[in-house]
């Protein structure tokens, strides 16, 4: 099965929609979204772009093909204008590789869960980024996180994750071009 994982659209209507041509144009079977959907936060900017109906709109029209996941501006009041659920964190097994999804804000390079299997994919810190780090028992597990669909810091670009067949690629969201890549399988 071939994935779309990106994550912090914080309500930005423009972003969504290039997201969702990117999702199209890759040919995904499912779309996950690593929270921060709609709200802005009280850091970031409202741009002329919040519209999180018409986020919610766009996103309701997929709800079939998404896979959510709670992140810390994502309320309670979010799911009267979704059509889909979310959820903490969820894991994904690709090929017989473990895969946990989770926002970012709880777990991350900085405290990975002892059970989050081969790979750690993460969003909140809005810096696309792929790296390996050897956890406690001296496994070695893949990071990744897949940036910020709308407001990218760091000088980082606007990004999202394909993972397919075992490799995870970072990609540009405007010009869908790699960023960076890694195999899972180790």
């Amino acid at each position: 099965m071939k994935y779309v994982i990106a994550s912090d659209i914080h309500g930005n209507a423009r972003y969504a929609s290039l997201l969702i041509e990117a999702f199209r144009a890759e040919g995904a079977e499912q779309l996950i979204l690593l929270g921060d959907i709609y709200n802005p936060g009280p850091r970031n900017p409202v741009t002329s772009e919040y519209a999180p109906l018409e986020v919610a709109n766009m996103l309701n029209a997929l709800a079939d093909k998404l896979t959510v996941v709670k992140g810390n501006c994502d309320s309670e009041v979010d799911l009267l204008i979704s059509e889909f659920g979310f959820t903490d964190s969820c894991c994904i097994f690709d090929g017989g590789v473990k895969i946990t999804l989770t926002h970012g804000h709880v777990y991350n390079k900085d405290n990975i869960p002892l059970s989050c299997g081969d790979a750690l994919i993460y969003g909140h810190f809005h810096e696309g980024s792929i790296s390996r780090v050897k956890t406690i028992d001296g496994k070695s597990v893949l990071i990744a996180n897949a940036g910020s669909v709308s407001l990218p810091k760091g000088g980082s670009a606007h990004s999202y994750l394909v993972l397919e067949d075992g490799t995870l690629t970072l990609k540009e969201l405007m010009s869908r071009k790699e960023i960076a890549s890694e195999h899972i399988k180790i």
